[in-house]
């Protein structure tokens, strides 16, 4: 059987020379590739010349190992297999050391993501939209009939889409089916399909399309946000207890031996699991879920509302520089908009209790002090709020070790 992942594709990254494309790395790097750099565990702030231009992102290797093995031990427990949400990192280093700790495909937003995980040799994909595309569907006709171990999986919501899908692959010629899973949706939330009769016909549609092939059921429990009172936290079971019953109900067409029940974002997974287990004898079902941010955790919104925020440690920061003290209690610092996230909540700062970041423009940040005190040319490393929308900013990466040691060098590509 292939490989879920090319080691040889992903081991290739450590040989292309850094250059300038890749802000925040010391200028001494350049021309220098990865593995000879990280052959050194070089300071990443190291003084002569040679240390970070600033601001920087980096991930701390003890954090990144920990997280791995507490999710996955956490999926063992609850019977539940993972396929974690590539879009978080986009960095199929990363996604190797997922499918190193037992994920057992990954999961993509689009067809460009999947392009990419292809482009490493990924085996199996959960693609978590409806694919109406032309052009993406007859690219997708040619990789599965070119490559018998790739498997992939989309939803579908409407009939509307289901014809548009047949008609695309019918006109590329494709051998082999897509698989498919009949999307749920709730009130108000984003896609799925509203009601269980409406769900019925698309799923009789995907049955009967010869291009496609029923695997199963999909919904998404966090599509109205991730609010934890038991007020909402009530809507997201009664929810997962419909994705539940499609479930049952399907199962009898579905066209697969086992069916695929997927749901799970990072902040309601326990709830996923304990709505998506424990099937009938004479049901065999795979409950997947999609979760991703548990790799780097988060000093912000998963730190407030992911299951395992008790065992999950922050794995992902970004550095940044004092360049002026125009007034007492303020700081401004070489960080911004372009360099974090800011969709969620403000950075943290590390090691200043009382002071925080107010405001971010394109390339700055305003830390108001309290009563911390900061000089111009300090060095403060900031938490972050949500890890999807840092990592899209950083084409390099370095990890460090306890000691700021640089380790590792991660690449993304989104």
């Amino acid at each position: 059987m292939a490989t879920p992942i090319n080691a040889a594709a992903v081991g290739a990254l450590a040989d292309e020379p850094l250059d300038w494309r890749f802000k925040g790395l010391p200028a001494a790097w350049s021309g220098r590739t990865p593995a000879e750099v990280c052959a050194e565990s070089p300071h990443l702030f190291a003084g002569g010349g040679g240390g970070a231009v600033g601001p920087v992102c980096v991930l701390h290797a003890d954090a990144l190992a920990h997280n791995l093995a507490t999710m996955a031990h956490w999926c063992v427990d609850r019977g539940v297999e993972l396929a974690p949400h590539g879009k978080t990192h986009m960095s199929p280093q990363l996604l190797g050391r997922q499918f190193d700790a037992g994920a057992c495909a990954v999961t993509a937003a689009t067809v460009s993501q999947v392009r990419v995980f292809r482009a490493f040799g990924v085996r199996d994909v959960l693609l978590a939209n409806e694919l109406v595309d032309d052009a993406a569907l007859r690219w997708l006709a040619a990789e599965l009939d070119a490559d018998p171990d790739f498997t992939m999986v989309c939803w579908a919501d409407s009939v509307r889409g289901v014809e548009l899908m047949t008609s695309a692959l019918t006109a590329a010629g494709a051998v082999r089916p897509v698989d498919v899973c009949v999307e749920v949706g709730m009130a108000g939330g984003r896609t799925g399909c509203r009601g269980g009769e409406e769900l019925d016909e698309v799923a009789r549609a995907v049955a009967a399309s010869p291009r496609l092939r029923l695997v199963g059921v999909a919904g998404y429990e966090a599509a109205l946000g991730a609010d934890l009172s038991p007020d909402a936290v009530a809507v997201v079971r009664s929810y997962l207890a419909d994705v539940r019953a499609a479930v049952l109900r399907l199962t009898p067409i579905v066209e697969t031996d086992r069916v695929i029940a997927t749901a799970g974002g990072s902040t309601y997974f326990d709830v996923v699991a304990d709505a998506l287990t424990e099937w009938p004898a004479d049901v065999s079902v795979r409950t997947i879920l999609r979760s991703g941010c548990y790799l780097t955790h988060d000093d912000g919104l998963y730190h407030r509302t992911s299951p395992l925020r008790a065992a999950l440690r922050p794995a992902l920061r970004v550095w940044a520089q004092v360049v002026s003290r125009p007034e007492p209690d303020l700081a401004l610092l070489t960080m911004g908009r372009r360099d974090v996230s800011f969709d969620q909540d403000l950075p943290v700062p590390y090691g200043l209790p009382a002071a925080r970041v107010v405001k971010l423009n394109d390339q700055h940040a305003y830390l108001r002090l309290g009563s911390d005190h900061v000089e111009v040319g300090d060095w403060v490393e900031f938490g972050i709020s949500h890890p999807c929308t840092v990592f899209d900013k950083w084409p390099m990466i370095p990890v460090l070790d306890e000691q700021g040691l640089v380790v590792d060098l991660i690449r993304t590509f989104f």
